[in-house]
C-alpha cells in the first residue's frame, strides 16, 4: 500500500483555517501533543506569532476540544501546569493525560522525580518500576492525583491514559494491577491501552473486555500496524459507558516493533483518506454507547496528526459518510 508520510504538506493556512468542527455530537477529535518537536518546526499549524506555550495551547483549543498530555509520562506534572491550562482553554475543552511512567509499569529515570523521593532509590540513572519500594510507588500515585486536581475539577479531565508495556501480559498478576488501577483511581476516567497483542486475541478478547468493564476502566481501541508480534487488533468496544477512546497510532509496520527507533520515525505515517474513513462507522458505534469519545491523532511527525485529525473530523460531519 502507498502510503502518503513522505508526502509534500498541504499549505499552512489549509491547516490554520477553520476551526473546521472537531465536536461531532459526543466525539471529540484532537492530536496526542500540542508542542511536539517536528509540529514546530514544520511552521505548518502554528503562526510564526504563536511561539510561546500559552498562545500555542489557546491557538490549539481554537481548533480542537481534546489533546493528550504526553509530558506526563515522563515526569510528574505540577498542580500549577494544570492551573494554567485550565485557565487557557475554553470550558468545555478537555485534556488526556498520560500517566507517569512508573505506574505503568514501566522504566523511569528517578533524576525527573522530587528530591525527596530520589533519596529513597538505588543511586542508577534508570531503574525498573519494579525496584521502586512500595512508599514510593504510593506517593507518585498521590502527586500524580493531586497534579490532576485542577482538570478534575475543572471538568476538564476527559481521561486518564494507562498504556501499558508490552511485558503486560494476561495473567493472574495483571488482574492484580487493573484492580490497583480501579482502587487508585474510583473517581478518574482511566482508559487501559495495551500492547501485548495476546489481550484482543479471539479466544481471549471477551475476557479482557469483560475485566474492564467489572472495574469501571475504558478499553482504549487502537489504529497501529498489524502482522507484528505487538500488533493489536482495531477493536472497537465500550466497557464504561461514560467514555470510549480511539488512538491512531500509524501503519508504519517496518518500524512498529523495532528496537531503539526514534518515535518520530515510529509514528511518522499520514493516513489516507480511505483509511480514515474505515473508523466513521466504529467512532459512530462508540458514540451510541459512551457518553464522551475522544479520538486522538498520535501520528505526531511534523502536521501529520493535525491534518488527519481535521480530516477524521471533516468525514465524521459527512452523513452516510
Amino acid at each position: 500500500m502507498t502510503t502518503r508520510w513522505l508526502e509534500e504538506p498541504p499549505p499552512a493556512a489549509a491547516l490554520r483555517r477553520g476551526p473546521v468542527p472537531a465536536r461531532v455530537g459526543n466525539v471529540l477529535v484532537g492530536t496526542a501533543s500540542w508542542t511536539e518537536r517536528t509540529l514546530l518546526e514544520s511552521g505548518a499549524f502554528y503562526p510564526p506569532a504563536v511561539r510561546t506555550a500559552e498562545r500555542r495551547l489557546r491557538y490549539y483549543a481554537r481548533h480542537f476540544p481534546v489533546v493528550e498530555v504526553d509530558a506526563s509520562y515522563y515526569a510528574l506534572p505540577q498542580p500549577r501546569t494544570a492551573a494554567a491550562w485550565v485557565e487557557r482553554t475554553p470550558p468545555d475543552f478537555v485534556f488526556g493525560v498520560k500517566a507517569f511512567a512508573a505506574l505503568t509499569g514501566h522504566p523511569i529515570e528517578p533524576a525527573r522525580l522530587d528530591r525527596d523521593l530520589r533519596a529513597a532509590l538505588p543511586r542508577r540513572p534508570r531503574l525498573s518500576a519494579r525496584e521502586l519500594p512500595a512508599p514510593v510507588r504510593d506517593a507518585i500515585w498521590e502527586r500524580f492525583r493531586a497534579a490532576l486536581e485542577p482538570l478534575r475539577a475543572a471538568g476538564k479531565l476527559g481521561y486518564v491514559l494507562l498504556q501499558m508495556p508490552p511485558w503486560f501480559v494476561p495473567s493472574p498478576a495483571s488482574d492484580a494491577v487493573l484492580d490497583d488501577f480501579a482502587r487508585r483511581l474510583p473517581d478518574v476516567p482511566a482508559a487501559v491501552e495495551f500492547r501485548a497483542a495476546g489481550w484482543l486475541a479471539e479466544g481471549r478478547r471477551a475476557r479482557t473486555l469483560a475485566a474492564l468493564r467489572e472495574r469501571g476502566l475504558a478499553y482504549v481501541c487502537v489504529d497501529e500496524p498489524q502482522g507484528t508480534r505487538a500488533s493489536v487488533p482495531p477493536v472497537a468496544a465500550v466497557t464504561t459507558p461514560a467514555l470510549a477512546v480511539v488512538r491512531f497510532h500509524g501503519r508504519r509496520r517496518e518500524t512498529w516493533d523495532r528496537p531503539g527507533v526514534a518515535t518520530t520515525e515510529r509514528f511518522g505515517y499520514l493516513y489516507a483518506p480511505a483509511e480514515l474513513a474505515e473508523w466513521v462507522e466504529p467512532i459512530r458505534r462508540l458514540a451510541a454507547e459512551a457518553r464522551r469519545v475522544c479520538v486522538l491523532m498520535n501520528n505526531c511527525h511534523r502536521e501529520s496528526a493535525v491534518r488527519n485529525a481535521k480530516e477524521l473530523a471533516e468525514l465524521l460531519l459527512e452523513p452516510g459518510a
